[in-house]
C-alpha cells in the first residue's frame, strides 16, 4: 500500500497543496479499495490488484487534468449526507449548507410546503426533506439530466421529493402554493469567468453558473415575481446570491413589496443569502 501512496504523492505533487494531497490520497484509496481508510491503514489491504491499480491510474489522470475530485469520485457530501454528482450538476458548496441551516432555523410549521427552484443535484430539497420529515418538498429544474441525478439523491438519502421539469423563465402554470420558496440560481456574471478557478470553469455546467452581464438579476427578478404568485401570504423566499449584488437584490425585493428582508453574510464574510417575506393581506390574522 505504501507503493500506491507514493505513486499518488508523486503524481499530484506540484498540482495540489500538501493538505489537498493528503485528503485526495484518502479519497482515492477508499474509492479504489471500496473500504474505509481506517481499514487500509491497519494493513487489512497491503497491495492493489491489477484492476485497482488501473482504477487508481484513471483517477489520477483525471485529477491531473484539473477535474474536480467530486466528479472523479462521482460523489460529495452535503449537510451530513452523501450525494451523487456528475458534470450535469453543480458541486454543492458549504455556503449552500448555511442557506439550508437558515431555512431550518426559521421554520415554525409542522407541515411546510416547500419549493426549490433550480434544484440541480437536489441538495437543498433533499436536505430540507431529511430534516423536516413531515414537509411536502417539491423541486424544479430545466435539465432532465439534473432531475435524474436529484431523484437518485432523494432515493439514496431515503426522502420523498417531488421533482418536475420547469423553465423558470417561462410563464408558470397556476398550481399549488408554498410556505417557502428557495433558489440558488445562476448568478455568476459572464465577465467574472476570467477570475474563476479553471476546475470550475472547465468542468461545471455553464448553464447553472452564468447569467448575462446585461441582466445579472435575471433569475432573481423572475423568481421573485413568481414567488409573489405562488407563496402563501407570510411565506418566505430565500436566495443564495452573487456576493456583489446583495444591495441590488434587496432593493429589487423591496420594489416588489416584500417585507422583513434580511441580507446575510456567509462564514467567509461575503454577502451570500437573502430572506424576504410575502406580506400578509391587510386585516388577516398575524
Amino acid at each position: 500500500m505504501q507503493q500506491a501512496i507514493q505513486t499518488i504523492l508523486r503524481e499530484l505533487n506540484g498540482l495540489y497543496t500538501s493538505s489537498e494531497i493528503s485528503v485526495l490520497t484518502r479519497l482515492i484509496l477508499e474509492e479504489v479499495c471500496s473500504t474505509s481508510f481506517a481499514g487500509i491503514a491497519t494493513d487489512k489491504i497491503n497491495h492493489l490488484s491489477g484492476f485497482q491499480t488501473r482504477k487508481m491510474e484513471d483517477i489520477l489522470s483525471r485529477l491531473k487534468r484539473g477535474e474536480p475530485h467530486q466528479y472523479v469520485m462521482g460523489k460529495t457530501s452535503f449537510y451530513g449526507m452523501e450525494f451523487r454528482v456528475t458534470a450535469d450538476v453543480l458541486i454543492p458548496r458549504p455556503e449552500t449548507e448555511e442557506l439550508v441551516e437558515w431555512i431550518l432555523s426559521e421554520n415554525t410549521s409542522e407541515n411546510p410546503v416547500m419549493l426549490d427552484m433550480g434544484t440541480g443535484s437536489g441538495c437543498i430539497a433533499v436536505a430540507l426533506a431529511k430534516n423536516i420529515p413531515s414537509a411536502n418538498v417539491r423541486a424544479w429544474d430545466i435539465s432532465e439530466n439534473a432531475l435524474q441525478i436529484a431523484a437518485e439523491n432523494a432515493e439514496k438519502n431515503e426522502v420523498t421529493v417531488h421533482f418536475s421539469r420547469q423553465d423558470i423563465l417561462q410563464p408558470l402554470t397556476p398550481g399549488m402554493t408554498y410556505d417557502i420558496v428557495v433558489s440558488n440560481p445562476p448568478y455568476v456574471m459572464e465577465s467574472e469567468a476570467e477570475d474563476m478557478e479553471r476546475n470550475v470553469l472547465d468542468f461545471e455546467p455553464h448553464e447553472a453558473l452564468f447569467v448575462p452581464d446585461v441582466n445579472p438579476l435575471l433569475f432573481y427578478e423572475r423568481i421573485a415575481d413568481a414567488a409573489l404568485t405562488i407563496l402563501n401570504d407570510g411565506g418566505r423566499l430565500y436566495f443564495e446570491i452573487n456576493r456583489s449584488k446583495g444591495p441590488e437584490i434587496v432593493e429589487m425585493l423591496e420594489d416588489r413589496g416584500f417585507v422583513e428582508i434580511e441580507l446575510r453574510k456567509d462564514i467567509s464574510g461575503n454577502n451570500r443569502m437573502i430572506r424576504a417575506v410575502k406580506p400578509r393581506v391587510h386585516g388577516e390574522d398575524q
